[in-house]
């Protein structure tokens, strides 16, 4: 019985999981309408359906509603993930022609220049991304849209590339793990010709600067000849997953990046290449560090009534990076007995880089001059960042009003008269200790 229920509650889990996916993708077909400019149209993609016949949408040309055939289930396991309440995601279609790879390390996937037939035909690119999934896949649709009653056109994933960190942020000094998982379908199963087994592929990951991309590291399993070497420590575990003689195969090609530093933070586009094929995806990667944050002077601030404090400074230091980055000047308690935005002139200094790339900058507060009554009120420098929490990081000092607390001037002056008596008794007492010293020797020497 208890057997029954757990494979019950398997079943129950599986099913949860498969339709938290979306049956339905919306996308806009791209293309070039002449003049440097970009047309749009609607289209959609059918990712799963039910017993029932797929549904009818007038609204597409049937060449742009494409059921998805994906044998290697990539689809699924890009979406397996997917939270249930997170919106679509923005989703971009194109026409794609295949092409040898232009790298020279990449020469060895395509001895022969010329295409083979096989892949002649309309090809399909499709894009999509959110904060949760970046995806490519090359799709092969059939040539003729199925009959009434929708007419819909069915389409094969091919090569399908994607990774389910595409915004990886990551603490400064830190390893980054950028996963990335891809499949591919081959068109020609169990042809004589073929070599069983997954075919050599090669994968690129590159960081995009200014208009540029940077190769970070090129890997040809599979293949015999030189690559460029790695840099910045970047390794992946580049591999087919299985080793089925004619597919279809699941590979990875996760990307290690050693200790990250400001300065590698961008773009990075990974790209998976097969023979004539090649399927690309970009990720955006943070590196973050929290603030330091200390006020001075600490603890406690001192003012006489209807004088001003000394001015509070607000250390914010070693932090990454400088956008989003405030500091909040807060007065809690007081004469009103509440938090409260203290008043004052404030201001920022300039921004001081440190050699790791992090920065740091003070922020001053000059408060007016204080009342009795707002003697124990804490002043507190809070300061938010993307790196922190919604409530940020904050320092305080207490105000301390003279004449209310601590010692008074006339207490300050006995107290300097009473140690300055003491210090003159305890002078007395050592010279008449050595006076009495000095006698015992002389009797001692007259004896």
């Amino acid at each position: 019985m208890k057997r029954l229920s757990l494979l019950l509650a398997v079943a129950l889990g599986l099913a949860t999981a498969v339709s938290a996916r979306p049956a339905v993708i919306e996308c806009w077909f791209v293309e070039d309408a002449g003049g440097g400019k970009l047309a749009k149209k609607p289209a959609a993609l059918l990712l799963r359906q039910g017993a029932e016949s797929p549904p009818l949408r007038p609204d597409l040309a049937p060449e742009r509603y494409l059921k998805i055939h994906d044998p290697a289930g990539a689809l699924q396991a890009a979406f397996r993930q997917y939270p249930r309440d997170a919106p679509a995601p923005r989703c971009e279609m194109s026409l794609y022609v295949p092409l040898p790879a232009s790298a020279k390390w990449l020469s060895g996937l395509t001895p022969e220049q010329s295409c083979p037939r096989a892949l002649d035909g309309t090809w399909l690119m499709v894009s999509m991304s959110s904060p949760f999934l970046s995806l490519s896949s090359l799709l092969r649709p059939q040539s003729e849209p199925q009959p009434e009653p929708a007419l819909i056109t069915m389409a094969t994933a091919v090569l399908t590339v994607f990774t389910h960190t595409p915004t990886p942020r990551i603490p400064m000094g830190q390893d980054a793990l950028l996963d990335l998982s891809f499949a591919y379908v081959p068109l020609t199963p169990k042809a004589p010709s073929l070599t069983p087994g997954p075919p050599p592929f090669g994968l690129e990951w590159r960081r995009q600067h200014l208009g540029k991309g940077h190769l970070l590291l090129a890997v040809t399993p599979g293949l015999n000849g030189q690559v460029p070497a790695a840099r910045e420590g970047a390794v992946a575990f580049a591999a087919w997953d299985d080793d089925e003689p004619w597919g279809p195969w699941t590979g990875n090609g996760t990307f290690w990046l050693p200790a990250v530093r400001p300065s590698q933070e961008g773009t990075y586009l990974a790209t998976v290449h097969l023979p004539y094929l090649q399927g690309q995806i970009t990720l955006e990667l943070a590196v973050l560090k929290p603030p330091k944050v200390a006020l001075t002077p600490a603890p406690l601030v001192w003012a006489a009534p209807g004088e001003a404090p000394p001015e509070l400074l607000c250390l914010v230091s070693h932090f990454y990076p400088s956008h989003g980055l405030e500091v909040e000047w807060e007065l809690r308690g007081g004469p009103e007995g509440r938090l409260q935005k203290a008043e004052g002139q404030r201001w920022l200094s300039a921004l001081r880089h440190h050699s790791d790339g992090s920065l740091s900058l003070s922020a001053h507060l000059q408060l007016p001059p204080v009342t009795s009554e707002q003697h124990g009120a804490r002043y507190a420098c809070r300061v938010h960042h993307p790196s922190l929490s919604a409530l940020g990081r904050s320092a305080e000092v207490t105000l301390q009003v003279a004449g209310l607390s601590g010692p008074s001037l006339e207490d300050g002056i006995g107290l300097f008269l009473s140690a300055f008596l003491l210090l003159g008794l305890l002078k007395a007492l050592g010279w008449a200790a050595a006076y009495l010293t000095t006698q015992n020797s002389m009797e001692k020497k007259t004896e």
